[in-house]
């Protein structure tokens, strides 16, 4: 089939490269023409497993090209995908600009009969606000060309996109016309073959469903650090409490996890946008609100533990963080929790030594070479000489540290687990004080020694 795909960010170039891998042809449209030329170099814009391969592969078999002329783009297919940015609006909505911006520029070259296709993340009734500007562009050129509009959101775990997109546990179409759904099904069949995961619904149902799914998934997070902070006030483990009511199947282990709050691309801004939504349908969304208040809290609980055991004054200290990213297997900074903990040790007058395997560039653009923030080249040298150590993103490199090597190489043995990664036996048995999200431990010892003095 013949695809068209607007957008080479994160959607919509992980889309069209594991389209052309089923044996479409795929134009991939982005409007910057430095990252159309890296693309046709094979050079990435993000860091995803798998996918550089992939790109490779397809580009040398001519099934995958990339542009910025939309009306070459538009005339080659019939499925055109609208896979831009919906980044939030100050006020939490997500700004749709660009999706309609797309759509009249869809409008503006369409000759014969396209399939719209929104993956963008778009409130409910974006659909039909896309089909309206459809119609006032055809209107405007006196043509009169069928077509349809279809809501495809996507569902794909950064770290994992490739995989996600190649073996979806779903696929979730807002279609309310016959031949849409026929090729929707169509284009979908060579990654369903073994169970048919198709779901059709109406087009604002199908945009609530990506909202709802990533707002479920935040609730739990947020549930478990709420459970977290109790587990500390009545001597339970969070980690034993997890494996307690995930061994429940109506629950379930994923997503189940204590930490130090999320981030990302997706669950702070579609949280966001999801409770303004409600609030644009005159309801409110108390579970969706505090959700995102407890994140927002989480984010500084690693400062806080520092300032706990060593007083608010952190001015001669030294602070490693091991892990920028918002979560292992990627290089994305948006929202991640250690912007926060570093801004908050900073504040308190803290130098900060990080390391990250992938987001080292991140440091500079986000806090610059005056800002006593050092990017160390490897986790033992972000460590080395810190009075404390927090582990903050769950990269696979840190999970097996030499603990012994690692206490005589820090000024202060003091470890802050933000994933609730490590053995606290273990890690203490090395001569560390440890402290982890929900499992007490040295927790209520600061405490009591701050109010002492």
């Amino acid at each position: 089939m013949k695809v068209t795909v607007f957008g080479a960010g994160y959607v919509g170039l992980v889309g069209a490269v594991g389209l052309a891998e089923m044996g479409n042809s795929v134009v991939c449209v982005d409007n910057n023409p430095q990252r159309v030329a890296a693309l046709q170099r094979g050079e990435l814009p993000i860091h995803e497993p798998g996918l550089a391969e992939m790109l490779a592969r397809n580009v040398a078999a001519r099934r995958l090209s990339f542009t910025d002329d939309a009306a070459s783009a538009v005339t080659h297919a019939t499925l055109v995908f609208i896979a831009v940015g919906t980044p939030s609006a100050p006020d939490g909505r997500a700004d749709i600009t660009q999706v309609l911006a797309t759509a009249g520029d869809v409008a503006a070259h369409m000759g014969d009969y396209k399939v719209v296709i929104v993956k963008s993340t778009v409130p409910a009734g974006t659909a039909q606000r896309v089909r309206e500007v459809i119609v006032a562009g055809l209107a405007a050129r006196q043509t009169l060309v069928p077509f349809s509009v279809v809501s495809n959101p996507e569902f794909l775990k950064e770290g994992a996109a490739v995989n996600d997109f190649m073996r979806p546990d779903r696929v979730v179409v807002g279609c309310d016309d016959e031949r849409a759904e026929l090729l929707m099904r169509a284009l979908y069949a060579p990654f369903l073959r073994n169970r048919d995961r198709l779901l059709v619904m109406n087009p604002p149902s199908a945009e609530l469903t990506k909202y709802a799914a990533n707002a479920m998934l935040a609730t739990r997070i947020s549930f478990m650090n709420e459970l977290a902070a109790l587990s500390e006030r009545v001597d339970a483990d969070i980690e034993q409490v997890r494996r307690g009511i995930g061994s429940d199947e109506r629950i379930g282990t994923h997503f189940l996890y204590a930490g130090c709050g999320w981030g990302g691309s997706c669950f702070p801004k579609d949280v966001r946008a999801l409770a303004a939504m409600a609030a644009d349908a005159g309801i409110e969304l108390p579970i969706v609100q505090a959700t995102q208040r407890v994140n927002e809290q989480q984010r500084c609980l690693l400062a806080q533990r520092v300032v706990q055991r060593f007083g608010p004054d952190l001015g001669g200290l030294t602070i490693a963080l091991w892990g920028l990213a918002f979560k292992p297997e990627t290089d994305d900074m948006r929202e991640a929790p250690s912007i926060t903990i570093v801004r908050e040790l900073l504040q308190a007058g803290a130098a900060v030594q990080v390391y990250d395997p992938l987001a080292r560039p991140a440091v500079d653009t986000l806090w610059g070479p005056g800002a006593r923030v050092t990017l160390a080249s490897d986790a033992w040298h972000a460590a080395r000489g810190a009075s404390a150590l927090l582990l903050v993103t769950e990269w696979r490199e840190f999970r097996s540290p030499d603990f012994v090597a690692l206490r005589e190489a820090m000024r202060t043995p003091v470890l802050i687990d933000g994933r609730n990664l490590y053995d606290p036996t273990l890690v203490t048995e090395a001569g560390f004080e440890y402290v982890g999200i929900g499992r007490a431990g040295n927790v209520r010892r600061w405490q009591s020694q701050a109010m002492a003095a």
